[in-house]
């Protein structure tokens, strides 16, 4: 403006750039038009152009999806720039759309800051992660547990088949098997398989499963949520970073690989800041004094309702597993003591129909008995008959001569006008003469 200014009063170009500290180029450029201030001159190729339509694509399917979720994709396409250039490319070109049913969200205004020891919380939440992959045949949501670990921040999820009490037990521990130990305190929410909601207290079966891992249990007060923040802010994480890009052609355990995975790459690589030091996630947890897993889980109980299939065999996570035949249609119950290396098959009058070596979950293992297949082979080739043949289905077979009198039957009455000839009638006339009678 000044330069403007002053070239307007008459002043040459020199006189401008001593007066403003300037080179006489730039000042030259700015008078000219040539270049606008503030605006810097790229000092190189655009890097962002040839992936500014994916990320408009993207935003445009899902505008809260996170830059460091899409910088991690272009990354994977070939995108050579750096995180902050990335997100400036992004900002400039305004390619992310704002939300008009989260325009009137507010944030608090205060937030509160508790202290945490080393190896002394962990912190638990299940997450309902909605719109499962259809072939996992978990209906609506799939369940997953995160466990957080107060002091350090590090965190890992362990997606589960529902979220009864055998079932959590059964994710604790291979949570806590991922953490590397146990901590002294656990913290849950008021779910129902930890504690009676309306009191806070710890149910007696609950109780003996942190007796046997040598814990104790804290319950959060009734809407105090962010009490958990460290498990709150896991659980956005693994939503934003890993469910939500999450392809529809994987199976649970590859999600679960995946999950890991990711933890282990990105989300301990986080930094922090600790008494001036620049550390990560993975240093303060790996320093954290963790007491040992024990080695097999806490024996509970999982019991779930299925129906056995026609080829005398019951799904169970992921697995199939063989009865003796006759059961075809009937509910039977799969039952698994956490720790043991079986599965059994009951009744439910209590009987156990098959008992087999468990397989790991979602692997497509069909296990079957060999006494289950011979006596399955019998019973179905004793009810087609060995001795006789099936029908033929490509034999010529024309309407039989009963079909063809009721045709024509039909026939006569739908004519409306057909003449009825009396039986008796009819036979004298077609008996056949005799030699006696030929006239």
């Amino acid at each position: 403006m000044e330069a403007h200014a002053l070239r307007a009063r008459g002043w040459s170009v020199s006189a401008i750039a001593r007066h403003l500290g300037r080179d006489r180029k730039t000042v030259r450029s700015y008078l000219s038009g040539e270049r606008a201030p503030g605006q810097r001159k790229p000092g190189g190729p655009d890097r962002f152009a040839a992936y500014e339509s994916y990320c408009r694509i993207r935003f445009g399917d899902d505008p809260h999806l996170w830059a460091t979720t899409l910088f991690g994709e272009v990354a994977d396409l070939g995108y050579e720039g750096a995180y902050p250039s990335f997100t400036r490319a992004l900002r400039r070109r305004g390619l992310r759309p704002e939300c008009e049913a989260c325009a009137a969200a507010g944030t608090p205004e205060e937030f509160a800051v508790i202290g945490h020891p080393a190896g002394g919380e962990t912190q638990w939440d299940w997450v309902e992660l909605p719109g499962p992959p259809p072939r996992w045949g978990q209906g609506k949501n799939a369940h997953l547990l995160v466990g957080a670990l107060s002091y350090s921040g590090a965190w890992r999820g362990v997606l589960a088949e529902c979220e009864e009490q055998p079932y959590l037990i059964a994710s604790l521990h291979a949570v806590c098997g991922r953490l590397g130990g146990v901590t002294r305190r656990w913290r849950f929410d008021r779910m129902s398989t930890v504690c009676h909601p309306e009191s806070g207290d710890v149910t007696a079966s609950f109780a003996e499963a942190a007796k046997y891992y040598g814990v104790i249990v804290d319950v959060c007060p009734s809407r105090r949520g962010w009490r958990k923040g460290v498990v709150e802010k896991a659980n956005h994480s693994a939503a934003q970073r890993w469910w939500r890009t999450l392809p529809d052609d994987v199976t649970p355990a590859q999600a679960q690989a995946r999950l890991d995975a990711w933890c282990a790459r990105a989300g301990d690589a986080r930094r922090r800041v600790r008494d001036g030091e620049r550390v990560t996630v993975g240093t303060l947890a790996a320093a954290e004094p963790l007491a040992p897993l024990p080695a097999v889980p806490f024996p509970a109980v999982i019991e779930d309702a299925r129906v056995v299939t026609a080829q005398a065999l019951v799904s169970w996570h992921g697995n199939s597993y063989s009865v003796p035949p006759g059961h075809g249609g009937q509910r039977v119950t799969v039952r698994h003591r956490l720790g043991a290396g079986t599965v059994d098959v009951v009744t439910a009058a209590g009987t156990v129909l098959a008992r087999h070596r468990r397989e790991p979950g979602h692997a497509g293992a069909v296990v079957r008995d060999s006494g289950h297949v011979a006596a399955l082979e019998k019973k179905v080739m004793a009810a087609r008959g060995e001795a006789g043949r099936p029908c033929r289905r490509k034999e010529r077979r024309p309407p039989p001569a009963a079909a063809l009198s009721e045709a024509a039957a039909i026939r006569g009455q739908s004519g409306g006008g057909a003449t009825v000839t009396d039986f008796a009638a009819w036979a004298a006339e077609a008996r056949p003469l005799r030699p006696g009678n030929q006239v």
